[in-house]
């Protein structure tokens, strides 16, 4: 099980802008997140235009709504990354339209049929939310227990916008052979300090992201890492 790597850098989205692009262009399996980090990331990835051609896209979690609503992690994917690239990868969205069971169901057997039971994303890309969540996996809600599932239901989301989700679990996030945290501001140094300091709450959702047999990197600015 890997322990964190951090690193502390000026642009943080300009670093994981270039980690995408590298996925991207090798054809690998990458696992997006949304937030507004994440998006300004995308934003500088596809400004390369590079060939995504042989890529699979995948999502981390969704909200259960419509794929072009403005809460849609795949719409603000689509928007600032997906639809500015000449060459698209395959894209494999999680269809919140189904509902938290449907959706989760529907994503969990896709990922299952392409990938197996345990699928080695060679790029899977988290955010961190000042509670500690990952994903849509927030502390002391029962989604945070389930081992036998890739993908689950969240009827009761932990933060705003508080709307039923669907979200890989812990199982199918520490299966990656690369997990990228992408963390920024100081309102999220409390945070960081209690997933990835010297002395980690084991029962914070982050600090439960350890890949099995894979490297974790936690990319942040100063303010985030502030508390370390």
């Amino acid at each position: 099980m890997s322990d964190p790597e951090l690193r502390v850098v000026e642009d943080p989205a300009a670093e994981v802008a270039e980690l995408l692009v590298e996925a991207g262009r090798a054809g690998g399996h990458m696992v997006l997140t949304g937030g507004s980090s994440p998006r300004h990331a995308y934003e500088l990835a596809a400004e390369g235009d590079s060939d995504w051609g042989a890529a699979t896209v995948w999502f981390g979690d969704e909200r259960c709504v419509p794929p072009d609503h403005a809460d849609s992690n795949y719409a603000m994917a689509e928007d600032a990354l997906l639809s500015r690239l000449s060459v698209r990868p395959e894209v494999i969205r999680m269809e919140g339209e189904l509902g938290p069971e449907g959706g989760a169901s529907r994503y969990d057997a896709e990922v299952r049929e392409r990938l197996g039971d345990e699928p080695r994303w060679d790029l899977l890309l988290l955010g961190l939310g000042p509670d500690g969540h990952v994903a849509s996996l927030f502390p002391g809600n029962p989604e945070l227990a389930e081992r036998s599932k890739l993908a689950v239901g969240v009827p009761t989301a932990g933060m705003e916008p508080l709307l039923p989700r669907i979200s890989l679990t812990l199982p199918a996030l520490n299966a990656a052979r690369a997990i990228v945290f992408l963390v920024t501001g100081e309102g999220k140094a409390d945070a960081v300090a209690r997933a990835f300091g010297a002395s980690p709450d084991a029962g914070l959702p982050a600090a439960q992201v350890r890949p099995r047999s894979g490297s974790l990197t936690v990319i942040l600015d100063e303010p985030a890492a502030s508390r370390l």
